[in-house]
């Protein structure tokens, strides 16, 4: 949902596998995905806390705003390095340093993968489904067995980021990677292994391929299958229903949270409608298919000439984090913001200003309602 948004770096038929119980309050967990922050540390990115004293970003976000966890991609063969799997290991160690936990986001790729395309990556264009299958496994040991050879075990593992219309599919990009659309905003699709629509079976193998992978390396981790609008109810059916039936595996479902790019276009719309119809579709999403949910990606609007949206960006976090955590029967396990730390420009829903300081947003985190 946000990709297209970024400017890189700086700104850029089977059953489930767990039946779970509701979880205790002491469990939720509160993260952030931070893909981005080696990218602005190397171009010179210094981070403060509110008062304006030098930090480090991790520790900042942990010690001041009670985060436990980051979130980190993972592309195949990306142009740089940005993303790779050295990278994702970089950013686990110096996160298990802080005690923090780890979500590894595979985005099967060598660039963005998302509800608008799922690019093949360069090196697997051209193979039958059976031997994308094999790429798809080794790609996922591959750089898990880094992690766990460095005394990394991640709690979570996504097979696949926003895989609403399926994954390993392309479209027609411009010369920067971004999906060229028509007058009416459709795009070409020029290579497809698994659309959700055209290829639902094969789409499933994809996913129960990661599954069964990740189990390999790492028989504890929570395996995720990420969907995009966790408001729309009826898109999490067709596509769950649509995966058990071709033989789809999870653990856990995550879910994208984006009051403002619901509202995109949509005055009919409003951001508290959507976050009670996403708290509904927790619920509803952890009793049909019997498993956990997690909001693995949220975000809101940071405009340094309107403080106003700041505040109610605070009041909808906090909002969020109090429902999924207490109105869910304990079957949301937290939330993720997605990269936080972004500098305003390009990116409109990060959480910090252009001083590199975190804006009344991230006082949603610590505002937690009384346990009741």
């Amino acid at each position: 949902m946000k990709g297209k948004w970024l400017v890189p770096l700086l700104l850029a038929a089977s059953t489930l596998s767990v039946s779970a119980q509701p979880v205790a309050n002491s469990d939720f967990v509160k993260g952030a995905d931070v893909g981005f922050l080696m990218g602005q540390e190397r171009h010179g990115v210094t981070f403060h806390d509110r008062n304006g004293n030098e930090r480090e970003c991790l520790e900042l976000l942990k010690n001041d705003y009670q985060l436990s966890a980051i979130r980190m991609r993972v592309w195949v063969n990306p142009r740089g390095g940005t993303n790779d799997k050295y990278e994702l290991l970089a950013m686990a160690q110096r996160a298990k340093a802080l005690g923090m936990q780890l979500m590894v986001d595979f985005h099967y790729s060598d660039w963005w993968a998302d509800p608008g395309k799922q690019p093949i990556p360069a090196a697997w264009l051209g193979h039958s489904y059976e031997q994308m299958k094999r790429d798809l496994h080794d790609h996922t040991v591959d750089v898990l067995t880094l992690l766990k050879d460095n005394g990394i075990e991640p709690r979570w593992v996504q097979v696949g980021n926003e895989t609403t219309n399926g994954m390993l599919w392309s479209v027609k990009t411009d010369e920067r990677g971004w999906e060229v659309r028509d007058s009416l905003g459709h795009t070409t699709i020029t290579h497809s292994m698994g659309h959700f629509k055209t290829q639902p079976e094969q789409y499933a193998g994809f996913i129960r391929t990661g599954y069964d992978a990740v189990k390999e390396v790492f028989p504890n981790a929570i395996v995720i299958v990420h969907l995009d609008r966790g408001h729309r109810q009826d898109l999490y059916d067709n596509h769950l229903d649509t995966l058990l039936k071709y033989g789809g595996k999870w653990d856990m479902v995550g879910m994208s949270l984006y009051p403002y790019w619901a509202m995109d276009g949509h005055p009919e719309l409003n951001a508290d409608d959507i976050i009670t119809d996403c708290i509904k579709n927790i619920r509803h999403v952890s009793e049909k298919y019997h498993c956990d949910v997690m909001i693995v990606e949220t975000g809101f609007e940071v405009d340094e000439q309107h403080p106003e949206k700041m505040e109610e960006g605070r009041r909808q976090l906090a909002r969020v984090i109090s429902e999924a955590r207490h109105d869910t029967n304990g079957h949301c396990r937290g939330v993720f913001y997605w990269e936080p730390q972004c500098l305003p420009g390009g990116y409109k829903l990060g959480a910090f200003n252009s001083q590199a300081a975190p804006t009344a947003i991230m006082e949603g985190f610590v505002e937690m309602r009384n346990e009741r």
